[in-house]
């Protein structure tokens, strides 16, 4: 009997989630189209590039995800590479992530930076997610600091790899196909169409001013000592 409940909840548990996968395709075209097995871009005035990630199943039912990126330099100058390293986890959420930066003798590592319960508990993962991209960039921006790193290309190198972490994270599908990061939320306030004017009213139709009346005449009055005159003829 128990064995049996542990088997049926076995099988629950694993049907409970669709398994997550990577769509590569969507992956690169977010970044400018695989050119091959790599696809190449510019980000703040620094040129990168990015190579098909490396994905394995893990025992969870969940996927690693293992991308290389290289700051081209030119080529009077070797490149840069790091090395951006994700977990997803069963559900499609990223669980955690880390990343190895190579700078001409130089090795940066980042903390292994780990999404907290809480955050992905208030919006759905993607809470957690946003807050394992931020704190990669900002360990490895601060390690970088101290190790006096002034080139532009390379200072910015952190955040090409926020880029492809975001990328990879809107390229995230479950089984059934769908996304697992959500279409954007529409701005408050903006309206959904676009907003008709306001008619008019109808301006009154022009009336023809009615003709001035003339003004009264008043008879003339009779001129001064006229009236005794007539009063002496009519003696």
């Amino acid at each position: 009997m128990i064995r049996s409940t542990l088997l049926l909840l076995a099988a629950s548990l694993g049907t409970a989630f669709a398994a997550p996968r990577i769509d590569e395709e969507a992956f690169g075209k977010s970044l400018g189209g695989w050119d091959g097995k790599t696809v190449s871009y510019a980000l703040s005035g620094s040129n990168y590039r990015t190579y098909k990630p490396e994905i394995s199943p893990t025992p969870d039912g969940g996927l690693f995800v293992s991308i290389r990126i290289d700051h081209l330099r030119g080529l009077l100058s070797s490149n840069d590479h790091a090395v951006l390293e994700i977990t997803v986890s069963p559900n499609g959420q990223i669980s955690s992530a880390q990343s190895t930066l190579a700078l001409q003798g130089i090795s940066i590592s980042s903390d292994l930076i780990r999404g907290s319960a809480n955050a992905g508990a208030q919006v759905g993962g993607i809470g957690a997610a946003v807050k394992i991209g931020g704190d990669l960039v900002a360990d490895l921006s601060s390690k970088l600091l101290r190790e006096k790193i002034v080139e532009a290309g390379r200072v910015s190198f952190p955040s090409a790899l926020r880029h492809n972490y975001n990328q990879l994270y809107q390229a995230i599908r479950t089984e059934d196909g769908k996304p697992v990061a959500p279409a954007p939320a529409p701005t408050p306030g903006a309206p959904t169409s676009p907003a008709k004017e306001p008619e008019k009213p109808a301006s009154p139709e022009p009336t023809s001013p009615e003709p001035a009346k003339p003004a009264p005449v008043e008879p003339p009055k009779p001129a001064a000592g006229s009236e005794l005159k007539m009063n002496e003829f009519g003696k």
